[in-house]
């Protein structure tokens, strides 16, 4: 029964220690499993352990709210590091309300790094690692987060990929419902070329490999924030393979197996006592206690740094709000629907629609269908050239809502939307409609070219 309790404390922290609040047969294993196995944790020396083996399992004593940093990191065989992070997840428990949640950030929100200038939250990471930081990378990658959200990040733990992606494979794979297509042309090898990415909408089930590819891949509808929730998904999906009953038995055998993938993949400021104490702990928590949450569109807003980074200013005003909603137990939900008209009104894009095509009347066409959906179009023209095989909404300004929304009416892929570095454009967004656009009714010998 040790041995068991081993291969699920090692999922525990693999998966970002994800599970630390989820399903309720974990309450049931671990109280009908109270001794500890032995093993270490990378990281923690022998005179950490504050047990011995063959003892009852470590309770957690404290009473305040534990906020724990899970980063990851694409560490690849020939790379020594330091690396920026791939993953950001801050997990938090409360032993007095027994309640739990899980925040998403994004690895492009621009923010002021501690003892460094402004930049990508991802690279706290790599600063602290290139530059000594006391406890490295992880380390200051929590200070960063505590210092933009406003509440303490108690610990940290970082994850490579490549166990991961082992883990999942060991445990048999995952079961995981993909909510539309997928279909990424440049998803990432790992020698720094591209891996076409496909994957159809439906139940999935996903091996290693996929399951990585699916939870990282950045072309879908919502982007980034998409990517974020997909995270989220898969890990609580591994969780629940891992704590499945039936599947115990059939891990335990290889648990020394399982144990020997994580050795040098987890850096951890935990003890494995604490590790131990906190699992037992969230596996009493009624996972309807626990709150999941994205920083996304609703509290972010994209822009071109001068250098030409695409990046996410933070809206501080609703992220304390949502960071309310996932840090107390009293706060609300924030507001994030807005009426679509009220937001295309406050936003008052200027569009330009350009026929980047050899089709004649395209551009107008296109500027006649946005009209009467109650957008501001100021131009309709040629573009620079005939030859645009794909369509391009490229904003100017701040004005991505109105964009995007525009690239939902022309039935065009959200990766269409581009950020342009010219602070000087006479509109705010500029709409380049190429070959795959498909516009409705065009009747070419009754429009004029445009």
């Amino acid at each position: 029964m040790g041995v068991a309790s081993l291969t699920v404390l090692i999922f525990l922290i693999i998966a970002g220690v994800a599970g630390l609040f989820v399903f309720d047969q974990v309450r049931q294993f671990i109280a009908a499993s109270d001794m500890l196995p032995d093993f270490t944790i990378e990281n923690s020396e022998t005179e950490d352990v504050v047990y011995e083996p063959g003892k009852p399992l470590p309770r957690w004593e404290g009473t305040e709210r534990v906020n724990l940093l899970v980063v990851g990191i694409d560490q690849r065989e020939q790379e020594q590091g330091p690396w920026r992070t791939d993953t950001m997840l801050v997990l938090t428990i409360d032993p007095v309300t027994m309640s739990g949640g899980m925040l998403s950030i994004p690895r492009d929100l621009w923010v002021p790094i501690p003892g460094y200038e402004e930049g990508r939250i991802n690279t706290a990471h790599y600063l602290g690692g290139i530059y000594d930081y006391p406890g490295g990378g992880p380390a200051l990658a929590a200070k960063t987060v505590q210092y933009n959200l406003g509440v303490p990040i108690h610990h940290y733990a970082r994850l490579n990929f490549t166990a991961f992606e082992r883990l999942v494979d060991l445990i048999g794979g995952i079961d995981v419902y993909v909510e539309e297509e997928i279909s990424d042309l440049s998803y990432p090898d790992e020698a720094y070329g591209y891996d076409p990415l496909y994957i159809s909408a439906g139940w999935q089930h996903f091996n290693g490999e996929m399951a990585l590819k699916y939870a990282r891949t950045r072309h879908s509808a919502g982007g980034d924030f998409d990517r974020a929730k997909r995270q989220q998904q898969v890990l609580m999906q591994v969780f629940e393979q891992v704590t499945r009953l039936d599947l115990l038995p059939q891990l335990a055998p290889r648990a020394p197996e399982l144990w020997q993938t994580l050795q040098g993949s987890v850096v951890t400021d935990l003890t494995l006592d604490q590790v131990i104490a906190l699992a037992q702990l969230a596996s009493e928590v009624d996972p309807e206690n626990i709150r999941y949450v994205v920083i996304d569109e609703h509290y972010t807003q994209f822009w071109s740094t001068p250098d030409g980074q695409q990046v996410l200013i933070p809206l501080r005003d609703r992220i304390r709000e949502l960071r309310d909603y996932i840090f107390t137990t009293e706060a609300p939900l924030p507001q994030q629907a807005e009426d679509p008209a009220a937001r295309l009104e406050a936003e008052a894009a200027s569009i330009e629609v350009l026929n980047g095509t050899t089709t004649a009347g395209l551009a107008a066409l296109t500027a006649d269908h946005l009209e009467q959906e109650g957008l501001q179009v100021s131009r309709a023209d040629n573009a620079d050239r005939s030859d645009y095989s794909e369509s391009l909404v490229i904003v100017y300004t701040a004005k991505n809502y109105t964009a995007e929304y525009v690239t939902r009416l022309l039935g065009l892929p959200l990766t269409a939307v581009v950020h342009g570095a010219d602070a000087n454009a006479e509109y705010d967004i500029s709409v380049i409609v190429g070959t795959d656009y498909q516009p409705p009714d065009l009747d070419t010998d009754q429009k004029p070219e445009q």
